[in-house]
């Protein structure tokens, strides 16, 4: 998974914590509504921006940051 396509860094946004590209959603924000029980389905309905790819991005960037 290549998630430098839809996770990026920018200083204006969010104070520079990571996002899915396009969006205000932060990595850490979406890892914890997975943590909070909601499923894939719930995310991507509550959040209609976001795509399952993009979804799997935000879990290849915490694991390859957790290395």
């Amino acid at each position: 998974m290549d998630w430098q396509t839809y996770i990026h860094s920018d200083p204006d946004i969010l104070c520079g914590k990571p996002v899915v590209r396009g969006t205000r959603l932060s990595v850490t924000f979406l890892l914890g509504l997975f943590a909070a029980g909601w499923s894939e389905q719930q995310v991507l309905e509550n959040y209609p921006s976001l795509t399952s790819e993009a979804l799997r991005a935000v879990f290849a960037y915490a694991s390859e940051s957790m290395n």
